[in-house]
């Protein structure tokens, strides 16, 4: 049997802080949910691993709490609704390879069902994973081979961690 999530807990049209209106959100099965959490959260822990220490941790998550509580009402809705999403397992090349292909799934999945919400979770990311490596000392090399990743992954464009111009956050 199969099993939905409803994202649409109202009828009324909602207002997107990137402009435009968001209309009803797109259904989802418990499977594409879990996909894309898990790789929003994955990119964001990406990131921060790139460059460990327990501060500069704290500070990380704390600000990719940030970039995700600003994201689109379609992003919030899907990032915010369910558990902490289960950490992939394997060494540190497996987890990178099936967070990145979660990344890829996930724009696929999104862009099947509503454009929109594919753009908005592509900004969101990529914002997150900019705010995460700027928290503690600033974006290292390390963190900018990480983003580069998830930008190619998710389809984004250049940002300050690649030389371009600076992402939502």
């Amino acid at each position: 049997m199969r099993h939905t999530v409803n994202f649409r807990r109202t009828l009324r049209r909602t207002r997107c802080p990137l402009g435009g209106h968001t209309g009803l959100m797109a259904e989802y099965t418990e499977a594409e949910h879990e996909t894309i959490r898990s790789a929003a959260f994955g990119a964001i822990a990406l990131v921060a691993k790139a460059d460990p220490g327990f501060f500069s941790t704290f500070k990380e998550s704390m600000a990719g709490s940030r970039a995700f509580a600003v994201a689109p009402p379609a992003v919030q809705e899907l990032l915010k609704t369910g558990g902490f999403p289960t950490p992939p397992k394997g060494d540190a090349a497996e987890v990178e390879r099936q967070i990145l292909d979660g990344l890829r799934q996930s724009m696929t999945i999104l862009n099947g069902k509503d454009a929109a919400a594919a753009g908005g979770l592509r900004d969101v990311i990529v914002a997150a994973a900019d705010a995460v490596a700027d928290a503690s000392k600033g974006t290292s090399a390390e963190e900018a081979a990480v983003i580069a990743k998830i930008r190619e992954a998710v389809g984004g464009t250049a940002g300050p961690a690649a030389g371009g111009t600076p992402s939502l956050v």
